[in-house]
């Protein structure tokens, strides 16, 4: 009988010992290791090791096994982001952020098709926001990529997905902001300032779900539309554009001092002066 009770220990242990041995994805893991090549193979790597389970490694999060979360931030990551993301095909949290990685917003993002949240902000990204990002997952609900040096129109078929939060803020994007209102969104939080946006805001519709946006320090013209009078938002501001005509009285508009609506071209009414 003791005997084998202690075979059965034995399994026991060496059962759970190879499946902890086994429990990363050997193509996850290989792409892990290209991740961390490309990234000129900085020490904080430093548990990227073959001895250690890639589910264990740090700034890595795994789900049965599959990597499904890589968060990495600090100056001493440099070069491009790496293809080898791609190859992470249970991805769904992406954040790479406060770092020296530099070039441009990769197109092959679009092929994470478990994709949830995906922060590239406060970076040194260059070039356009890619075109085939209109192709991300229906999945992804949070983009950031605001303080790089991002340039060009943003892809009108961005449109097309119904985002939670969008952060573009602190970059030289171009465009109409309209692709990502509407009644039928269901965006929550926009923040699109100090970039180059130009475009009408007055017949712009906006979704009840719509609590934050940032529109300041960009060439915004017309006038504030009261659909956002009848809003409940915790955050507002405008200011730093071309805007002209009367703040829309009611709502939540006036509860917002006058830094949210001051330095445009003509507006006016509470709780700026009088028209």
């Amino acid at each position: 009988m003791k005997t084998s009770i202690f075979i059965i220990t034995i399994l026991i242990i060496l059962t759970t010992s190879l499946a902890k041995h086994h429990a990363c994805n050997k193509n996850d893991e290989k792409a892990l290791f290209q991740i961390k090549k490309s990234l000129g193979d900085p020490d904080i790597f430093g548990s990227w090791q073959n001895t250690l389970d890639c589910c264990e490694w740090d700034y890595v999060i795994c789900s049965n096994g599959r990597v499904t979360q890589f968060t990495i931030a600090g100056n001493m990551i440099s070069g491009q982001i790496p293809f080898a993301i791609s190859k992470l095909t249970h991805l769904n949290m992406l954040i790479i952020t406060r770092t020296n990685v530099s070039g441009p917003v990769p197109s092959f993002l679009s092929k994470l098709t478990n994709l949830n949240y995906l922060d590239l902000s406060y970076n040194n990204l260059t070039g356009s926001i890619p075109e085939s990002f209109g192709r991300l997952s229906r999945n992804t609900q949070h983009i950031h990529l605001s303080y790089n040096r991002l340039t060009g129109n943003v892809p009108k078929s961005l449109g097309y997905l119904n985002f939670t939060t969008i952060d573009f803020s602190g970059n030289q994007l171009t465009g109409d902001l309209s692709i990502f209102f509407g009644r039928n969104k269901t965006i929550e939080i926009a923040r699109f300032s100090e970039n180059n946006f130009e475009f009408n805001l007055s017949d712009m519709e906006f979704p009840e779900t719509l609590s934050y946006l940032d529109l300041n320090h960009n060439k915004i013209y017309g006038s504030v539309p009261a659909t956002l009078a009848r809003l409940y938002l915790a955050y507002l501001n405008v200011s730093y554009n071309r805007l002209c005509g009367k703040i829309p009285q009611g709502g939540d508009m006036q509860k917002f001092d006058k830094t949210s609506y001051f330095h445009n071209k003509c507006l006016c009414g509470l709780p700026l002066p009088a028209c």
